[in-house]
């Protein structure tokens, strides 16, 4: 990664509006596809405004999960609601970032954040400004014409989250959205979600295998295993990267890699 390229800067653009973070709750649910369950007794509560993270290894449910939490998916049983009322399926206050950026080839990185706003039938003088507004608030203001393919894959991310929060939803579901980046990359995309989240007051549910990822953006960690939710536990504040000798947040960490079996 670059330093030119990639470091992220205080733009100095004012914060978007904030809207209500929605409420999540899954009680006694099984997750998955008919004959093939992934998750078995779910009794879980994402609070409005929150940042979820959800830890496991591959192959534990932790994707399963956030597809049901989108309403992709639905229960082999129990119940899931969203703020108290049933979760029936898709909804254009969920938003899904995945790993693969999912970005539209042939249109610019300011289109492709553009593209919900045009869904939600705002006029293209309001939605072009909105649009520039949050590729400056992730760093790409210069790139805004950019075709995906001529930009690195963090950029792409910034692109992604930038097109996710543009539309204002009120939960943002991402699965491992930066798996696939290099680590300076990685951490400088984490820090970058935590200062964009900031006074949107959207819930996150964020799926990830990275212990250390988990800690550091999570207000909570979700653990998966053996087939369920093995526990939730609050994480330690104010966040700092810094803080490896913390002692409240060296026995959390211990704490989870014990739960995982790690």
């Amino acid at each position: 990664m670059s330093t030119s390229s990639e470091t992220l800067a205080d733009t100095g653009t004012k914060a978007p509006q904030a809207v209500h973070g929605t409420r999540l709750t899954l009680t006694g649910a099984c997750l998955g596809r008919p004959g093939s369950p992934a998750l078995s007794g779910v009794d879980l509560d994402v609070a409005p405004g929150e940042i979820l993270t959800v830890v496991g290894s591959s192959g534990c449910g932790k994707s399963t999960l956030l597809r049901t939490l989108a309403g992709l998916l639905p229960l082999l049983a129990g119940e899931i609601a969203q703020d108290e009322r049933p979760l029936t399926g898709p909804g254009a206050d969920r938003a899904l970032v995945f790993q693969e950026d999912a970005l539209l080839p042939w249109r610019t990185l300011r289109a492709n954040v553009e593209l919900p706003l045009a869904i939600r039938g705002l006029p293209r003088g309001e939605r072009r400004q909105q649009a520039e507004d949050w590729l400056e608030r992730v760093g790409l203001a210069d790139r805004a014409r950019q075709l995906p393919h001529r930009v690195s894959g963090g950029q792409r991310q910034r692109a992604q989250l930038a097109r996710a929060l543009a539309a204002r939803p009120r939960a943002v579901l991402m699965d491992e959205p930066f798996g696939a980046l290099d680590a300076q990359t990685r951490a400088g995309m984490q820090d970058l979600l935590v200062e964009v989240l900031r006074g949107t007051g959207a819930t996150v549910a964020f799926v990830t295998h990275d212990v250390d990822e988990a800690l550091f953006l999570g207000d909570r960690v979700a653990l998966l295993g053996n087939g369920r939710l093995t526990g939730v536990r609050d994480v330690p504040r104010p966040r700092d990267r810094t803080a490896h000798d913390d002692p409240a947040r060296v026995a959390l960490r211990r704490d989870v890699l014990t739960s995982l079996g790690t």
